[in-house]
């Protein structure tokens, strides 16, 4: 509910679920008659590769002139410990066998989060295994990808052409999309044709 998200954490949040994150990356793969279906309609099969863009699109915010304000870069850091609570609450519940008492309380005791929202997020846990997990596996494949296209294509690399390869061909596991990115970097890393 948006009534009990902190005000700080509103420009991170904007990344996550507007542009550049879901509304973008969703709208893109939609608009792209040239992809089939399952590719432009499909996001919700790859959670790692959806929220791990959603995630890497919160990264950006620095560089799009945002977090001017301190109280918006503590609130993207606050959300960073959110991230970071998930992974631990994740696994609490499904390998450690964590009541939904204990992870309440461990988000408690380390978030910021409204009672109400907490409850919402733990309940989405114990619906959806693994879900936090994968949006930090696939935030991490990002970043690794576009570290490795930096170093290889040196003054080629262009991030918007980085970009254009995660985003362009819709939804995909994380291994398609490292292999598509490594041929993209063996070819030099043009320019993406439509």
């Amino acid at each position: 509910m948006l009534s009990t998200r902190p005000i700080p954490t509103l420009e991170t949040l904007t990344l996550h679920e507007g542009i550049p994150g879901h509304h973008f990356q969703g709208s893109l793969a939609e608009e792209n008659t040239r992809l089939p279906d399952i590719l432009r309609f499909g996001a919700e099969g790859f959670t790692a590769y959806t929220e791990g863009w959603g995630l890497y699109s919160e990264s950006l915010g620095k560089a799009l002139g945002m977090f001017t304000d301190p109280y918006q870069w503590f609130g993207h850091l606050d959300f960073e410990m959110l991230r970071a609570v998930r992974l631990v609450v994740d696994t609490g519940m499904h390998a450690k066998g964590w009541s939904r008492d204990k992870a309440i309380a461990f988000m408690t005791d380390n978030t910021s989060m409204a009672a109400k929202d907490i409850r919402v997020e733990i309940d989405r846990y114990i619906a959806d295994p693994g879900q936090a997990c994968a949006y930090k596996v696939g935030e991490l494949k990002i970043l690794d990808l576009r570290a490795r296209a930096e170093t290889r294509l040196g003054p080629r690399y262009n991030i918007r052409d980085f970009h254009d390869q995660v985003l362009m061909t819709g939804a995909m596991p994380l291994a398609i999309l490292e292999a598509k990115i490594n041929a993209w970097i063996a070819a030099g890393g043009p320019a993406y044709q439509a």
